[in-house]
């Protein structure tokens, strides 16, 4: 048998694996390591099997991936996200579909803040859903909402996807913090502009907060704003902007991002050893699944394109004489579909290297393709029926909150951040303008 044949044979048992249910990392391992000793020998899969974990873990790309994490889970356990809330949503209540508004704000805050997923759905969803069925909000659209905005963090920087497509793609994770801040900015626009037409068209969507919840002095307002929004500023300013200027790496941004955190618990009060164990313990559950995926993924892929695997399906794309359009839109149709089945560290780490070598062919921008992967990537959280997001929002929602309401929610938003694709499709400029002119 060629080693041609071997490696097809290799992708389609993963893919088999994958959506039967295996665990993806021993999947990974255990293919790489069979079909290395099958196509080139035992001491030669060996020797690449340690040499491929060792490139992993001493990639120092992949340090701010477990100080994000950590930060993330800091600022989640300290009460921050409920303080935010709780005064936008005074601020904005007089506002026809406020509680709908403050809930894109917090969540959009909170991504800048954090860079991580599902826990934003998980406290908004305890934070705003019985809000909003008190208020006789609409629970499809009160859904999608929370849902929607709630997976920006997959986009907004400090994004930990695109630290791992900057890993994969050997693409700077500075620009692509930079590149992804319109983008991302454009998908909460385009959210806050869908939900604005829709509370206008049918106002008993979202009335206005009844006035014995919002009637606050302004004084008190502004003290609430003061006291939720400026922390926080402060916490995205170091990390994000330190970042995008140029004044600190990744690495050393996340590590004061994860101080400042820890300062904010502490001002907060919620500052303890308990807080801190949860927060380490769930950091190094986190990073170690995708550290793990990193390593079988790395092997996986070696071996493959050593059998000879990578370049058959280069050939195969090149043969069918695509247009650049055509081969992103080709790309982006694979990547949505397999986001319905697969999570999206699956996805950027076990698929897309498939594409990467065919970008120089077509003359595609690394830096705009990640970020259309990542703007892309939102569905996977959304689609069903994995739908991560639809799960977290309710294992947390009142009982009458049916799976099905959530998922007719969440379809909007899918077909926005589509739209949200084919604008940075349309203009990259959107995606790299900000880094050539802060990095040339």
């Amino acid at each position: 048998m060629s080693p041609e044949i071997l490696g097809m044979i290799m992708l389609a048992l993963l893919c088999i694996a994958i959506f039967v249910g295996y665990p993806t990392c021993i999947t990974l391992l255990a293919l790489g390591f069979f079909f290395g000793w099958v196509g080139f020998g035992l001491e030669r899969v060996a020797n690449l099997m340690v040499s491929r974990y060792f490139f992993v873990m001493s990639n120092d790309v992949l340090i701010p991936v477990c100080i994000f994490v950590f930060m993330g889970y800091v600022v989640e356990r300290s009460g921050i996200l409920d303080r935010l809330f709780r005064s936008i949503q005074v601020a904005t209540g007089p506002v026809r579909g406020s509680l709908y508004f403050t809930v894109l704000l917090t969540c959009t805050i909170f991504a800048a803040a954090t860079g991580i997923i599902g826990a934003s759905v998980t406290i908004m969803g305890l934070l705003a859903m019985p809000a909003m069925m008190r208020a006789k909000y609409d629970v499809r659209l009160s859904a999608g909402v929370i849902t929607g905005g709630g997976c920006l963090g997959i986009l907004i920087p400090p994004s930990v996807l695109l630290i791992l497509y900057g890993a994969t793609a050997g693409v700077s994770t500075v620009k692509l913090y930079a590149g992804a801040i319109f983008p991302g900015l454009i998908l909460f626009g385009l959210y806050v502009s869908f939900v604005a037409v829709m509370v206008y068209i049918r106002p008993r969507l979202g009335p206005a907060l009844p006035k014995e919840e919002r009637d606050f002095p302004l004084k008190q307002i502004v003290w609430m704003l003061g006291t939720s929004v400026l922390p926080v500023a402060v916490l995205i300013f170091f990390v994000l902007g330190s970042i995008v200027t140029g004044w600190a790496a990744p690495t050393e941004a996340s590590a004061c991002g994860a101080l400042g955190a820890l300062i904010l618990s502490a001002v907060y009060g919620k500052l303890n050893w308990s807080m801190l164990k949860d927060a380490m313990l769930e950091s190094i559950r986190t990073s170690s699944m995708v550290l793990f995926l990193m390593c079988g993924s790395s092997l996986f892929a070696s071996v493959f394109a050593l059998l000879g695997g990578a370049q058959v399906i280069e050939d195969f794309v090149l043969g069918l004489n695509l247009s650049p359009g055509a081969f992103i839109w080709i790309s982006m149709a694979v990547i949505f579909l397999l986001g319905w089945p697969l999570e999206w560290t699956e996805i950027i780490i076990i698929f897309l290297p498939l594409f990467l070598p065919l970008l120089p062919h077509f003359n595609v921008d690394p830096l705009w393709f990640g970020i259309l992967v990542a703007v892309n990537l939102q569905t996977a959280f959304l689609s069903p029926p994995v739908a991560m997001a639809a799960f977290y929002l309710k294992g947390v929602s009142p009982s009458q909150v049916t799976l099905m309401d959530i998922y007719w929610g969440m379809g909007a938003f899918m077909v926005l951040q589509v739209i949200g694709l084919v604008i940075v499709f349309m203009f990259p400029e959107l995606s790299t303008w900000l880094p050539q002119v802060v990095f040339g």
